[in-house]
């Protein structure tokens, strides 16, 4: 069956994912995302791209960019292709490492600022963070630290003309609770509600006060016991339960 040729963007700009093949780990640890940010950097020097975002996780990478010389497709193949060359060979293997990249146009202003939030925010929906500034790789840290490889000032100016402002409703803007989901990679895993609860149900628990009644040692184990079965997000959890997301995502 032939691809679909990807919708180009009025004004070049894409949230790109990257996912590992088959859901394969593709940062083993903290040196492979380091070698990951290296090869950004020096494809963004080649490429002449511009990058709004970014966040690395386990077996993901999210990416905002608006592509210039080349064309976006041209610029995710340079990224992983190199990292996957040199990960290969480290890890003495052979093979794809990616899967197809996805992506979608990002033509407005608004959906510019949600989709910058929600790959800050990455962590913190996966529940491997409990506020959006804990992950270490995202590029929310080089907004408030000088000399990244993020087009910061590009961001910044959409908040405020003022620049006393410019930082704080930055910050706020990236910590604000909200229900978007934009190329979620849990989407096509997700149990329902019902699902939850019926699960629940076969653990012995019959409904929601039930567990909320619980000591804390005996419903933190069946809270983790939930969290990591595939298809269950924090969010989810703390809306069927009633336990925040903060707690949920600690445990």
């Amino acid at each position: 069956m032939a691809r679909n040729f990807r919708k180009k963007s009025k004004i070049g700009i894409y949230h790109v994912m990257l996912r590992g093949i088959n859901k394969q780990i593709i940062f083993e640890g903290d040196t492979d995302k380091r070698k990951f940010i290296k090869v950004i950097r020096e494809r963004k020097e080649i490429c002449n791209f511009q990058l709004f975002s970014y966040c690395l996780m386990d077996n993901h990478v999210h990416l905002l960019l608006k592509e210039t010389e080349e064309g976006v497709s041209n610029i995710v193949k340079r990224i992983s292709s190199s990292y996957a060359l040199w990960f290969n060979f480290k890890y003495q293997r052979c093979g794809s490492l990616f899967q197809r990249f996805r992506s979608e146009n990002v033509e407005t202003k608004d959906y510019f600022l949600r989709v910058i939030r929600y790959i800050h925010q990455n962590p913190l929906k996966a529940g491997v963070a409990s506020n959006v500034f804990e992950n270490k790789w995202t590029s929310i840290h080089e907004f408030f630290n000088a000399g990244g490889m993020v087009d910061t000032d590009t961001v910044l100016k959409q908040f405020s003309k003022d620049e006393t402002d410019t930082i704080s409703n930055f910050k706020n803007f990236m910590e604000e609770t909200n229900e978007d989901e934009f190329l979620d990679v849990f989407d096509f895993i997700k149990k329902t509600d019902s699902e939850v609860i019926s699960i629940l149900n076969q653990m012995g628990i019959e409904n929601v006060a039930m567990l909320q009644q619980m000591g804390k040692k005996e419903r933190n184990a069946v809270l983790s016991e939930l969290k990591n079965m595939e298809g269950i997000s924090v969010r989810q959890l703390s809306r069927i339960t009633g336990i925040s997301r903060s707690v949920i995502a600690r445990i």
